[in-house]
């Protein structure tokens, strides 16, 4: 039948032909422009979804950072009405509405950082929690009159780039649309080992360090929740993924993975909170929050590095932006936070800058005859005392000796 209708185009075409004639075939191969066209729409949809979690993780910090100003707002208002201050025992931000706007841009802000980790990578999504700090630094100077010292400026702009070179050099994970991957990235010998050791080193600290040294060190108690954070950031991902299953239809209530995902959650997370406030109430927080951020970030890398394989396609060149950009961060956050009591501006390094010209005028040689007349006045201030007489007291900084 296909040489027939061969041979009736060649007809139909003016051509003669017979039936034995010998027809050649054009062979398309369908299967590879499928797995083709596959390849690149899977492409597109990984590029696609990493930009949903980039967004989501920067709507996060914006709203986790501008919750603080919201709350504290209302209760700075509260203050000047004379209502009991919550530090007191006082629940009267329970009736104020900034208080309540605060909390919900928390909500949200943590809604939005939850959904950030079922599109993108935790190593992108977790450093970039240190944004909401920097929100919350900047809206402070403008709405709380609070003075960002020239210290708190440079961590900024430091945070920013780090964080930008992050976003540039982020790894693409490898895909998991499914929990059945999630189950066998689980089972995986690797992460099986770290999650072990994870365990054992946080239950030695909980029940071994921490009552010895945990009132002394402020390490203990930030590793407890550093190493925990790990965990925690994986149940969050597994059940990002779980949810994303859920709304195209899936049954994912049956899966006993979702309720093991959930359960850990809970119990990492409590852990964290537990661990977290002994060491604020130790603690100076302008210690722990930066301490906390790099141990907890690092901890998050490691077990993302180990689950999802996010490193393995990195070039050299992506590894060290990506590492370069991380500790700009760190940097930038021990900034912020180390010396943001330290009233420091451009005008102060200007007249200090000035004192120390003032300070030391000698110069071209003149050096050797001011220290002379200096201390010939000091012997004769020295004569004076012994007199009785009153005297100029003199004193000696940084090898030079000046009358105060």
């Amino acid at each position: 039948t296909v040489m027939l209708f061969k041979a009736l185009l060649c007809v139909w075409a003016g051509h003669s032909c017979t039936f034995g004639q010998h027809f050649h075939c054009l062979d398309v191969n369908v299967t590879d422009y499928t797995n083709t066209s596959s390849l690149t729409m899977g492409q597109d949809r990984g590029k696609y979804d990493f930009y949903i979690g980039l967004g989501l993780a920067i709507s996060s910090s914006i709203f986790i950072g501008g919750s603080f100003i919201l709350k504290k707002k209302g209760l700075l208002r509260l203050a000047r009405k004379g209502s009991m201050r919550a530090g007191q025992g006082g629940h009267a931000y329970l009736k104020e509405w900034l208080w309540w706007a605060g909390l919900l841009s928390m909500g949200a802000g943590e809604a939005a950082n939850f959904a950030a980790y079922a599109f993108a990578p935790a190593t992108l999504v977790t450093p970039l929690g240190a944004l909401s700090v920097l929100v919350s630094a900047v809206l402070s100077s403008y709405f709380l009159t609070e003075r960002l010292n020239l210290h708190g400026k440079l961590g900024c702009l430091l945070s920013i780039l780090g964080s930008t070179t992050m976003v540039i050099h982020a790894p693409q994970e490898e895909e998991i649309s499914s929990l059945e991957d999630m189950a066998r990235k689980l089972v995986d010998p690797g992460f099986f080992v770290f999650a072990t050791l994870v365990i054992i080193v946080a239950l030695i600290f909980i029940f071994v360090v921490g009552p010895r040294h945990g009132q002394t060190n402020i390490l203990v108690y930030i590793t407890i929740c550093s190493v925990i954070g790990a965990l925690s950031v994986s149940c969050v991902k597994g059940l990002g993924i779980a949810i994303k299953e859920a709304i195209s239809g899936k049954s994912v209530l049956k899966n006993p993975l979702a309720w093991i995902l959930l359960l850990g959650l809970v119990a990492c997370v409590s852990t964290q909170i537990n661990y977290l406030n002994k060491a604020l109430d130790i603690f100076n927080t302008s210690l722990v929050t930066p301490i906390y951020y790099v141990f907890f970030t690092t901890s998050v890398l490691t077990c993302s590095a180990i689950l999802f394989k996010e490193w393995e396609h990195m070039g050299t060149d992506d590894v060290i932006g990506t590492l370069s950009g991380f500790l700009t961060i760190i940097v930038g956050i021990f900034l912020l936070h180390a010396f943001k009591d330290i009233s420091v501006s451009l005008a102060t390094l200007a007249v200090s800058m000035r004192k120390e010209e003032r300070a030391f005028p000698a110069a071209n040689g003149m050096a050797s005859h001011s220290t002379y007349e200096l201390l010939h006045e000091s012997t004769e201030d020295l004569d004076d005392r012994e007199m009785g007489l009153p005297f100029d007291s003199i004193s000696r900084r940084n090898g030079a000796m000046t009358s105060s």
